[in-house]
């Protein structure tokens, strides 16, 4: 069977975004929202292989793609209060882009080939 890399890369994230979060004194609200963004990533990507449709698939697919986004957002305000360095900040942004353009092209593909 082949290797699932969005699932595998959403995973990381999640793993890698918890760890980070207990290693950072940011305010509990920024940790907390990073921590449900990142986390809802993987959850999406993970029950959209099990969907009941395309259209739930490709639904489950545009909210971690959403998700995706916010955790971009909470990495940079992460990084702009000097919560994070920019080692850091660059690694998980890289891997929140290599899950982005996964799921671009997933919904696209679900899209073209609901037609």
């Amino acid at each position: 069977m082949p290797k699932n890399y969005l699932l595998v890369y959403s995973e990381q994230l999640a793993t890698d975004i918890e760890l980070l979060c207990k290693n950072i004194k940011a305010p509990s609200n920024t940790v907390f929202q990073i921590r449900r963004s990142s986390s809802s990533v993987y959850a999406n990507i993970r029950e959209a292989n099990f969907g009941q449709s395309r259209a739930d698939m490709l639904s489950k697919f545009e909210i971690a793609l959403k998700e995706c986004s916010e955790t971009e957002g909470w990495l940079q305000l992460l990084f702009n209060t000097n919560e994070i360095d920019e080692g850091t900040y660059r690694k998980y942004r890289n891997l929140c882009g290599r899950i982005r353009r996964m799921l671009i092209s997933s919904c696209k593909t679900l899209k073209e080939n609901s037609k």
